[in-house]
């Protein structure tokens, strides 16, 4: 299909009123639009047509919405993405429908104009084959939910962005699909740099690149992540652990869209969305005197925060099994599933690691669990004995957030042998950081490195 004709949608609707204002709405908006007043004539049409994007009812006269998914989906099909009609009383039906892979639910009575902005960001990616890109999924939380409903705006108007949250929250994660829409399916670069893990004599090399012979070592002209990302998206994480020094040059490059290279002399023109990322607390730390404010304000001109994935349990169970299917599309295989005590023990601990940890669980059931079915002994260390148990008997949750933190950090120093360096990289979190944690939570270092 080109890239330039109308999206083709397939509505599966018995409702007659209702689906005679979504045909009038969706041809007024230059769509092409099929109408399937069942489930099984729209099941026959979906299979043999190329459509961008369904939107079904659930309720139908002779099976349901949640059936029809299934079933194509049972056949191996290469499914567009699903858009569910639902009443108040089927929520759960249209998450659980999200969780097995459908796009998104719109809950009756609903906005036109918000279903039409749905099935215009998921075909903003249209393929050269006529698919819609659905993109990275956030979650199926209302939390994540409210997110993703922002981005399509924020991707056409704002050219500096600032994530806020926990390490491992996903922070990345919403930087991509942020980017992904702002490229419209164009070749844009998306380039990620974090600003605590490069050591404060080589980030302004880093950021804006540098000349021949500007140093000992530059034996080349090398370009910087200003340059790299040039007409697409610059992604700083941990930008609240960048250098007082280096904050005064890049609030510049950032206000002038202009950078000179280490060693260099000639202003050279940079243009890509920002994207800034912290776990701290920007705010606090311009009060100490550690971030510049005027820097704060520069980028914190679209603030948001991703909440702690103890915050939003709906996405705990669904990106586990995403996670699983990750794995096995990986590393082959059958496909494995949670069992009913894994899925509540993935409820009940809190992910101090949050999404990152939950990735590291799943992968370290899967290779250590031979079972078509996960239990939660493979899941977790000492399921259900050990200090986390006795935390958990204690009483406070505080308590219990505070071992596992300890567990998990004491696990990656383990796994990486107690080098400090490879540990944060593990937890995708600087060495500074790091030490922070170990000394907050008493946990004794072997001394390989020196903070």
């Amino acid at each position: 299909m080109n890239p330039k004709s109308k999206a083709r949608l397939c509505l599966v609707e018995d409702d007659e009123i209702m689906g005679e204002s979504l045909v009038d709405r969706f041809r007024l908006e230059d769509f092409d639009l099929d109408w399937h007043r069942s489930a099984t004539e729209a099941h026959r049409a979906i299979v043999r047509k190329g459509y961008d994007v369904v939107i079904s009812d659930i309720r139908l006269p002779d099976f349901s919405g949640e059936v029809l998914y299934a079933r194509l989906h049972d056949a191996g099909l290469e499914l567009p993405p699903f858009i569910f009609i639902t009443g108040q009383g089927s929520i759960e039906r249209a998450v659980a429908l999200l969780k097995a892979g459908a796009a998104d639910y719109i809950t009756k009575p609903f906005d036109l104009d918000e279903l039409v902005l749905k099935v215009r960001q998921l075909c903003r990616n249209r393929t050269p084959g006529g698919r819609c890109a659905q993109g990275l999924q956030l979650g199926v939380s209302p939390a994540m939910q409210k997110i993703t409903a922002m981005l399509p705006r924020l991707a056409e108007h704002a050219a500096t962005v600032l994530i806020t949250g926990e390490s491992g929250v996903g922070k990345e994660r919403v930087a991509l699909q942020l980017h992904g829409l702002a490229a419209k399916g164009q070749e844009q670069p998306f380039v990620a740099v974090n600003c605590g893990a490069i050591t404060e004599t080589l980030i302004e090399a880093e950021l804006f690149g540098h000349e021949k012979g500007a140093f000992t070592g530059a034996i080349k002209q090398r370009k910087g992540v200003f340059e790299q990302a040039q007409g697409g998206t610059l992604f700083l994480d941990e930008i609240g652990d960048m250098p007082l020094a280096m904050q005064v040059k890049l609030l510049r490059a950032i206000q002038e869209r202009r950078i000179v290279r280490v060693g260099g002399e000639a202003p050279i023109a940079v243009e890509a969305r920002l994207i800034c990322a912290t776990n701290q607390d920007l705010r606090a730390r311009v009060e100490a005197g550690t971030f510049r404010e005027d820097l704060y304000y520069r980028i914190n001109v679209i603030h948001l925060r991703i909440p702690l994935l103890r915050e939003r349990p709906q996405d705990i169970a669904w990106f586990a099994r995403q996670f699983l299917d990750e794995f096995t599309v990986a590393h082959g295989g059958e496909r494995r599933t949670l069992s009913a005590e894994a899925e509540h023990a993935l409820q009940v601990y809190p992910w101090p690691g949050n999404l990152r940890e939950l990735r590291h669980s799943i992968e370290r059931a899967c290779i250590l669990s031979g079972a078509a079915a996960i239990e939660p002994d493979a899941l977790f260390d000492n399921w259900p004995q050990g200090e986390l148990a006795q935390a958990q008997a204690a009483g406070t949750l505080d308590q219990y957030i505070r071992e596992c933190e300890r567990g998990y950090i004491q696990q990656a120093l383990q796994r990486c042998q107690g080098q400090i360096a490879q540990t944060a990289a593990y937890l995708g979190i600087s060495r500074k950081n790091l030490w922070e944690k170990m000394k907050r939570l008493q946990i004794p270092s072997k001394g390989q490195e020196a903070e």
